[in-house]
């Protein structure tokens, strides 16, 4: 892609979306079975996993700011950052904004457990072949940005 491609008429736009959800959801399938393959290594779930990234991310957050910025339900939210808790990954502190919902943030443990799964993600992706450009990856962003923003107000409760 130049900066001198004209943008696709939708109908073409639509098609060409449709085959990035073709490779993102088997991608994303792949992904997920093999961070839960390597649970035993660093004890940690996809949800758990999810909730401590976001909290490296994000900082101290609440259940629901985390459920809204994942498209999960708040309960499912709940039950990760408990399992997290009760590894003493997390901890509930409390909301100065508001009493009646406690902020959720890292632990020492759950900022070294993120860090590790983290690391081991990017060796991983290291042995991804060929000529792969900045530009191209940029591209490959702000095209699934956009995807997510379409879907952004999906109800997940």
């Amino acid at each position: 892609m130049t900066d001198n491609d004209p943008p696709l008429a939708p109908e073409e736009l639509a098609h060409r979306l449709t085959e990035v959800f073709a490779l993102v959801g088997p991608l994303y399938r792949r992904v997920q079975r093999k961070v839960e393959q390597a649970a035993p290594i660093e004890g940690l779930s996809v949800g758990v996993r999810a909730v401590l990234d976001l909290l490296r991310e994000h900082g101290p957050m609440t259940v629901p700011q985390m459920g809204r910025a994942q498209a999960l339900s708040r309960q499912f939210v709940q039950r990760m950052v408990n399992d997290a808790a009760a590894g003493h990954l997390v901890e509930i502190i409390p909301n100065p904004a508001h009493q009646r919902s406690s902020l959720v943030r890292l632990t020492e443990g759950g900022r070294a457990a993120i860090t590790a799964a983290l690391t081991r993600e990017q060796s991983l992706l290291r042995q991804v072949e060929g000529d792969l450009t900045d530009a191209e990856v940029t591209a490959c962003v702000r095209v699934l940005g956009r995807m997510l923003d379409l879907f952004d107000q999906v109800d997940v409760d």
